[in-house]
């Protein structure tokens, strides 16, 4: 048995990159098998994700805007988006936990963890691009 231990895990040790790059070539149109399905929920997840950093780095800027436009006071849109963002975030993240104790320690866990994320994101994204486009942008 000791024999095969090094043997076993040179075939771990090559076989991870393969397993790896394979997640990243799942067709998501037609995913059945559960891994793939997890991979397909958390890609959908990360390109929500990228949008609405790029959606809120273009808020963050109009946000500026308005406070340049404020006197004293008044000024605070930043600071209003910033608290909005911090408390958005903690809600995705709880809710998000939550929507995975439908399976919880199963193999969709993930699943339906990372399609939470990715709706709440989609969902957050949109309510800042309504926001710039009251700020004309």
């Amino acid at each position: 048995m000791r024999a095969m231990a090094p043997a076993l895990c040179l075939l771990l040790v090559i076989a991870a990159p393969a397993f790896a790059e394979g997640e990243s070539d799942v067709d998501c149109a037609n995913a059945t098998a559960q891994r793939d399905l997890n991979a397909c929920a958390y890609q959908e997840y990360e390109a929500a994700d990228v949008e609405l950093n790029a959606v809120y780095r273009q808020a963050v800027t109009a946000a500026g805007n308005i406070d340049k436009e404020l006197d004293g006071a008044d000024v605070g849109a930043g600071e209003a988006l910033k608290k909005a963002q911090r408390a958005w975030i903690a809600y995705r993240d709880g809710q998000c936990e939550l929507a995975g104790f439908q399976a919880r320690g199963g193999q969709a866990e993930p699943m339906l963890v990372s399609g939470c994320l990715a709706a709440l994101t989609q969902k957050r994204t949109a309510e800042l691009k309504e926001f710039l486009e009251t700020q004309g942008n």
